[in-house]
Parts: C-alpha cells; structure tokens; sequence
C-alpha cells in the first residue's frame, strides 16, 4: 500500500507540532536538547515571516469513527534562502526535516521533496536545493541520494556566538 500525502504551508495553529518535532529530531540526530521558548519563539518568528523561513507539513487522510476523515501531520520540513553572488540567484536550503519514526520509510520525505523542488524549479531566480546532514547519518544521505540529491564536496564550519557566553 502507497500513502498519499497532501503537502501544505504550515500555519501558526502547527507551531506546537512543529516544536515537539523539532525537539525530537534535535534529540535523536544529536543528542542535542532544545530551548522550547526559544524554539517556540523562532518558529512562530518564522512563519510570521517568509523571508525568515517557509514550513510545510505533510498531510495524511485517516479514518476515524463513522467513516469519517481526519488530515493528521505527518512530516515537516522548512526552507531558508541563500543568495549566491557567483551564480546569481538563490540556493533554497532544506532544513528541520522531521518525520515520526511511525510513518518513515513511506515516502513522506519523498513527498515534502518533491514538493519543494516542483516550487523551486517553478520559482525564477532559484537556483538549486541544498541540505546539510549528519556525517554518520547514512540512511538520511541515502534518501537524498536516491532523489537525486548528491554531495556537495563541502564541510560545514561555523562560529556559533551562543558557545561563547555559556
């Protein structure tokens, strides 16, 4: 059986979801607890604004009692925008993708992906899909390899100013 999936623009009804699953990838791609105000704060700060971020969510038909039909998320992810001087247009960056170990390995990735990518290519100026993932996280990258995603070549280094004043 084949899921079918309806992808939407998160709404700021989702935040709650969207923290509990953030919470949750941070946790189990590294390890890492987050803040839930400011996790909050930064989500709501992001759909306020699109030109912060832009959340989708992944929607999946159930049925409940008598029959009847209920949408439940199912999977997230959100895009950020990088402009490239060299290429002159802008990189769209996957991020904070997260779906419950429940509904992985059905094609919810797939889905959401799929979805931005039909955005980007219809978009002017967008260059290119980018992500960043976890070095040992092979699954992930054989997911974004089997969509046609590959390695970048690059590291990813940064000077993270929050470490300084811990």
């Amino acid at each position: 059986m084949t899921d079918h999936f309806t992808i939407r623009p998160a709404e700021t009804s989702d935040v709650d979801w969207l923290v509990a699953c953030a919470i949750a990838m941070a946790w189990e791609t590294e390890r890492k607890r987050l803040d839930p105000a400011t996790l909050r704060a930064g989500i709501a700060a992001g759909l306020a604004d699109a030109a912060k971020a832009r959340y989708f969510v992944a929607m999946l038909d159930t049925s409940v009692a008598d029959a009847e039909t209920v949408a439940v998320p199912v999977g997230t992810l959100m895009l950020t925008s990088e402009w490239s001087d060299w290429r002159n247009g802008d990189w769209w960056w996957i991020q904070s993708v997260y779906v419950p170990p429940q509904h992985r390995r059905k094609g919810v990735y797939r889905a959401l992906y799929r979805h931005v990518e039909a955005l980007a290519r219809a978009s002017e100026g967008v260059i290119g899909l980018r992500l960043y993932v976890e070095k040992e996280n092979a699954v992930a990258q054989r997911t974004y390899e089997s969509l046609g995603m590959s390695d970048s070549g690059y590291l990813l280094y940064q000077d993270w100013f929050a470490e300084r004043s811990s």
